[in-house]
């Protein structure tokens, strides 16, 4: 095609050539200067038009092209990673299923999240791909290939094989015209030269109706190559983006889940109360003030002291306190069997001594909470 491009182009010279020197030959100064010349000013803006459309056109088509090509392109590879990823998923699943590890679970059940997600994903990615391909790649390759296109870049071709043939027969009237000015009264070449006029005119006006046919076609294929491309990538961007947001809240989701095995982890163990433990010393009324016991009468005495609490407690007995993290207690008596007794938010009472830890320095306004 692009042989038979340059040679046509090199037709279209010569015979520029030819008609220029004609046209010097014979004093036409150029189209403008007579009425048997094709280019006049109407026939010279039709043809600029057309070729402007044309030039368009053909633009438009090599852009929808790439486009395509673009996004089949990104199909074919987004279609291996969604075969990894879904190969990935399914590893972690197995091993999240399977595996048991004396030291505890938790990665399993990160394993586990993490395959849920992945195939999550990877189905959002699936479902990209579709709308790439529905709304994308199909109708723009629809249009390229469309007889809409071409039949209009036909119609340009032919006026332009019109418009060579119309110079070429203006070469000719002018060639009889010279004639029958050298032979005056030459019947003979007065016919030949009322033939070559007629012939001249007829291809004009032809041209004409060509050209104006040819520049509706194109100028409505211009529109909507504009139109439907400008659909398409708003619908790619779209796709896109209504991907990408699921895709970020599935990794929110995710992060949040092994973030919360990862705490567990790395969180120290919670103290647990020993059941064989005795209760704690109960309480009583001495002129009318309640007052610990020592327990077995063993008591140790380490003097008052502010402790904060690491883990919560939930009181089983009446003489116990509920304790919630990050409350402050004031710790007056520590028993030798894991016991303390306090008093914390106006209320004293026993609590498991593993669950404080003492504290040397604490804000003021913390100190009033525990009264």
């Amino acid at each position: 095609m692009e042989a038979i491009r340059k040679q046509a182009s090199k037709l279209r010279e010569q015979v520029a050539r030819q008609q220029q020197a004609v046209l010097k030959q014979f004093g036409g100064g150029g189209y403008g200067g007579s009425d048997n010349m094709v280019t006049d000013e109407v026939e010279l803006q039709q043809h600029q038009k057309l070729e402007k459309l044309y030039i368009s056109t053909r633009a438009g088509k090599h852009y929808q092209r790439d486009i395509v090509r673009g996004v089949e392109g990104y199909i074919v590879t987004g279609s291996k990673q969604v075969e990894i990823g879904a190969k990935l998923s399914e590893d972690s699943r197995k091993y999240g299923s399977e595996n048991n590890c004396t030291s505890g679970n938790t990665l399993s059940r990160a394993a586990l999240s993490y395959s849920h997600a992945h195939a999550q994903m990877e189905k959002e990615r699936g479902n990209l791909l579709k709308a790439l391909t529905t709304q994308v790649a199909e109708p723009l390759r629809a249009m390229v290939m469309g007889a809409p296109l071409e039949d209009a870049r036909h119609l340009a071709q032919r006026y332009d094989r019109m418009r060579q043939e119309a110079e070429a027969q203006a070469i000719e009237v002018s060639k009889r015209q010279a004639r029958v000015r050298e032979t005056p009264g030459n019947a003979e070449s007065a016919m030949k030269l009322e033939a070559a006029e007629t012939k001249l005119q007829d291809l004009k006006s032809n041209m004409t109706i060509l050209g104006k046919e040819a520049a509706a076609a194109l100028t409505a294929v211009e529109a909507q190559q504009q139109r439907l491309t400008l659909q398409r990538l708003i619908a790619m961007v779209e796709a896109e983006r209504a991907y990408h947001q699921r895709v970020l809240q599935i990794l929110d989701q995710l992060e949040g889940e092994m973030i919360s095995e990862r705490q567990r982890i790395e969180a120290p163990p919670t103290p647990s109360v020993d059941n064989s433990m005795a209760p704690p010393p109960s309480y009583e009324e001495v002129n009318g003030v309640y007052a610990s016991q020592t327990h077995n009468g063993m008591t140790d005495s380490m003097g008052y002291f502010l402790g904060e609490v690491l883990f919560p407690y939930h009181a089983e007995s009446e003489v116990e306190l509920n304790l919630s993290i990050g409350d402050f207690i004031v710790v007056r008596k520590v028993t030798n069997n894991g016991w303390a007794e306090g008093e914390c938010k106006g209320k004293a009472g026993w609590f498991p001594f593993g669950y404080i830890e003492r504290r040397d320095r604490v804000l003021a306004s913390k100190v009033a909470e525990v009264f």
